[in-house]
């Protein structure tokens, strides 16, 4: 009994072209299924190169033999050896294309040693399982038996393992000159620099030649393996150059999202709606990469760019969004210095004037400029197509900002109160009702001035003791006058003769009189103690009228008598002396 097995020299030592498998399951069933006999295993090595039999028998040989240490045995045959199943016999064919002559002639000797197999040292084996010839027929049905019951030795059909040797080699071989293709190599290096236009077709038709070859090559081979091999052809190739691919598609995006930019700022600047800016650009620029990535797509594969395009659409969201934001930062500034100009002297020049409609004054400038910034700000704004919460947000915001700065602007003065209090005082005290400037002749009432003065110095102080935007009334200023201005009432127990206070301004707070501690400017205690400031460094504005009028009075003295004047006028001085000489 023999079995022969052909190789091709180069397939030496591979697992699948070498049929280790198969060789494995030879090995197993043998050993469930026989006892132990001699069958020769000729080993037949074709296209013979250059490396000696003596070289390649050796190796041979220890595959056979780790292919047996490795197979499951029968607990029956656990320590059995090779040699007591096979004889191992290797020879070798020379190349048919190269040598045919000699290659003719090494078949020719093979084949007569398969003529005389039976001869003694021929081919087969040992003859232990000799059949007689009248026993053939029994024996034949009992191996087909066999055969049909141990699924195991329902093995492949030799066209199926040719077919799968040689489709793989010929899938590998146009996987490699894909590879090196010098079309491909030039669209891919391309493709690293920029967009390419016609890419698809291009690569298609470089796919297109080696999926037809691979056809044409493997025509005659089983059909099932073909078309296996085929698929991983293709999946290989299409995953080779599928980077190419995504790189392109990058190409695309970067270059429609720029295109978006300038479109964008190009419309903008002549003045287009801000929404229909964004919805005619982005069309445009989504429009743009669609028919980039329709040029780039290849007949063999349905590569899906659904990612790519859902990352450029989120890019244009973002760089939208940031346009939208710069550019309501950008009005929104813009109408907060508007408010800022429009509210920022005018309120100074109110609490320059300060009285008791200088608040009154303050809410309806405050009403206007805001209402007038909305209004504008609103129409400027319309054009973005924002949802209606955040309009009212941003309105809301602005008018904030208007009432921050009037705010700001109060606090500010009331940290100039005292300086206005006596410049007030000053204006007051050293003018009369025309304004003109004061003459002190001894017969001004001072003390009423005075009073007076003080009078318009704490109505003022009054104005810049809180915020009042809201309307709403209070009693600071009849408390700072009947505190400040009458004097503070003083109870004497006469249980524990204990001196008790009763003095509103002994606070840190107007909490009773409903001013929000928000909108306090000055306090009650710095309300006393400014005053107590104020009529300190007024007294001195107060003593130097007095000594104006003293001294008025005083130079008058010096002068003659009113009919002593007359005379002089009218005699001259020199008859006015001889008269008075005759008088006495």
């Amino acid at each position: 009994m023999e079995e022969k097995e052909a190789r091709w020299c180069h397939d030496i030592g591979r697992e699948q072209a070498a049929n280790k498998p198969l060789l494995k399951t030879v090995f197993q069933v043998m050993m469930r299924l026989f006892s132990p006999r001699k069958t020769t295993l000729l080993f037949v090595v074709r296209d013979k190169t250059k490396t000696p039999l003596e070289y390649l028998e050796p190796i041979l040989s220890e595959d056979i033999q780790k292919i047996w240490n490795a197979v499951s045995k029968p607990e029956s045959h656990k320590d059995t050896p090779l040699s007591e199943f096979f004889n191992v016999e290797v020879t070798a064919l020379s190349s048919f294309e190269e040598k045919e002559d000699l290659f003719k002639e090494q078949v020719a000797q093979l084949r007569q040693r398969f003529f005389n197999s039976i001869s003694p040292g021929g081919l087969a084996g040992d003859r232990q399982g000799v059949v007689p010839a009248a026993g053939f027929s029994f024996s034949a049905q009992q191996i087909w038996r066999v055969i049909k019951e141990n699924k195991d030795l329902d093995l492949p059909a030799h066209k199926v393992m040719v077919a799968t040797v040689r489709c793989e080699e010929i899938a590998n071989e146009k996987l490699h000159h894909l590879s090196s293709n010098e079309d491909w190599l030039a669209l891919e290096e391309a493709v690293q620099c920029g967009p390419v236009s016609g890419f698809g077709r291009r690569l298609s038709s470089i796919l297109e030649t080696y999926f037809s070859g691979y056809d044409i090559e493997t025509f005659y081979f089983d059909h099932g393996v073909r078309n296996a091999k085929r698929k991983q052809l293709e999946s290989k190739a299409l995953d080779f150059v599928h980077p190419a691919y995504l790189n392109l598609l990058g190409h695309f995006r970067f270059k429609a999202l720029e295109d978006f930019k300038s479109r964008l700022e190009q419309m903008l600047n002549i003045g287009e709606g801000f929404a229909a800016s964004i919805c005619t650009s982005t069309e445009s620029c989504m429009l743009e990469f669609d028919q980039g990535c329709a040029d780039a797509a290849i007949k063999q594969a349905n590569w899906d760019a659904s990612k790519v395009k859902e990352k450029l659409f989120r890019d244009i969201n973002a760089h939208a969004l940031s346009v939208q934001d710069a550019k309501l930062s950008e009005l929104m500034v813009s109408y907060e210095k508007q408010l800022g100009q429009s509210l920022s002297e005018p309120v100074e020049s109110l609490f320059d004037n300060a009285g008791r409609d200088t608040w009154a004054s303050i809410r309806k400038l405050l009403t206007r400029e805001t209402g007038i910034a909305v209004s504008e700000f609103s129409a400027a704004i319309s054009s973005f197509e924002l949802d209606q919460s955040t309009v009212e947000k941003m309105l809301q915001d602005l008018k904030d900002y208007a009432r921050n700065v009037v705010e700001k602007k109060a606090r500010e003065e009331a940290g100039k109160v005292l300086i206005r209090m006596k410049d007030r005082f000053s204006a007051v005290f050293s003018h009369d009702n025309d304004s003109m400037p004061r003459v002190w002749t001894g017969k001004e009432d001072i003390k009423t001035i005075t009073k007076g003065a003080r009078t318009a110095s704490l109505s003022l102080l009054s104005v810049m003791v809180a915020i009042r935007l809201d309307g709403k009334p209070d009693e600071i200023e009849n408390i700072l006058f009947s505190s400040l201005m009458e004097g503070t009432v003083t109870a004497v127990s006469s249980v524990d003769r204990s001196i008790t206070t009763s003095d509103p301004l002994a606070s840190s707070s107007w909490e009773e009189v409903m001013v929000s501690p928000k909108s306090i400017l000055i306090t009650p205690v710095q309300c006393k103690s400014l005053w107590r400031q104020f009529k300190a460094e007024t007294e001195y504005t107060v003593t130097q009228a007095i000594s104006a009028q003293e001294a008025y009075k005083q130079s008058n003295n010096w002068l003659p008598p009113p009919w002593a004047i007359v005379a002089m006028v009218v005699l001259g001085f020199n008859e006015f002396m001889l008269l008075l000489r005759s008088w006495g």
